[in-house]
């Protein structure tokens, strides 16, 4: 019997100017990452050679063009580089973003996506963006999330961080505060709290106990605080949660339902706006946490952290985030 093959996962470089080529590079040197699936890294492979020279770090991986990317990939059996030099790496300065960097950062995106769409990988792993170049490009979405959503077309969708010490996931993300309570409805904190009960099953392979955090203070105190969002929307969404057979409880005091003893038992914590969740997230488990978006007909994990423009191209780029990324993406796809 022929050996099952190991499933091929994207890694994209992220913005070129931060540590995501750095940590890229790290992946694909962990005989770890090698073991569970083929890591290919979407991006510039001169950009690449150049951190490597700088951190010391060896560039020992395939380069493809994309005109051989489809006949080539299916023998693959190594670290590659799939090469797509989407900015001139002479202009690129470590720490210095730009619209070219950003317009290059989304290119890496952009064929991570085509390639998961078209069953040619399976699945993405993303290096940090930097909001601020994506903006200076024209490019009209916050964050990763978001475009890998509108990309896939996907009906609905959320934002998961997830480690083995918390686990969060998101009703709103990148929006400002004021626009929150509008943007909170019971269908998509239904949406929401189904997602994570799916994702987890998944992962964990037990029905998970699902909190589901207030947005006021005190959760409202029974309306005495904001416009009596949990009476209006929250405690109605988890109560058509619960008709459907999903262990929820809530909504809880966000102040408290991070204390060591609830996170104990409770498996994801479902928060309304980013800071809420974020927060814990970074506090806990800033080096192991991954970022994963549900909903997608393709599976997308990504680094828990930012580009680190102080840092690049410095050799101090920690790669714990995305190797956990990449185990994370190897089990969503049954590996």
């Amino acid at each position: 019997m022929a050996a099952k093959r190991k499933p091929i996962i994207a890694l994209t470089m992220g913005d070129p100017a931060g540590v995501g080529p750095e940590v890229c590079l790290h992946l694909i040197t962990r005989q770890s990452i090698s073991e569970i699936c083929t890591p290919v890294i979407f991006g510039d492979a001169l950009i690449l050679k150049r951190v490597a020279a700088l951190t010391n770090l060896p560039f020992d991986a395939d380069v493809l063009k994309p005109a051989e990317w489809r006949t080539k990939r299916k023998k693959l059996d190594r670290p590659a580089v799939l090469d797509l030099p989407a900015v001139n790496s002479d202009r690129v300065t470590p720490g210095e973003i730009g619209a070219h960097t950003g317009a290059a950062a989304f290119a890496y995106v952009e064929a991570s996506i085509e390639a998961a769409l078209a069953g040619e990988i399976a699945g993405v792993a993303t290096g940090p963006l930097n909001k601020e170049a994506l903006h200076m490009a024209g490019i009209d979405f916050p964050g990763h999330t978001e475009i890998f959503a509108s990309r896939t077309h996907a009906p609905r969708w959320c934002m998961m961080q997830y480690s083995d010490e918390i686990t969060c996931t998101f009703v709103t993300v990148h929006v400002g505060y004021s626009e929150v309570p509008a943007l909170l409805t019971q269908e998509r904190i239904v949406d929401v709290i189904e997602l994570t009960a799916t994702a987890l099953q998944r992962i964990r392979g037990y029905a998970p106990k699902i909190v589901v955090c207030g947005l006021n203070p005190h959760a409202g105190e029974h309306g005495l605080f904001g416009n009596q969002e949990e009476e209006r929307v929250i405690i109605p969404a988890i109560e058509i949660a619960r008709s459907r057979g999903l262990q929820v409880e809530g909504p809880l005091p966000p102040d408290t339902c991070f204390v060591p003893a609830k996170r104990k038992t409770t498996d994801a914590f479902v928060c309304m706006y980013h800071d809420q969740g974020h927060i814990p997230v970074k506090a806990l488990a800033f080096d192991s946490a991954v970022n994963t978006t549900l909903g997608l007909p393709v599976i997308r994990t990504s680094v828990d952290h930012g580009t680190a423009l102080d840092i690049a191209w410095q050799g101090k780029a920690n790669p714990g985030s995305m190797i956990q990324a990449v185990r994370l993406a190897v089990k969503l796809a049954g590996g």
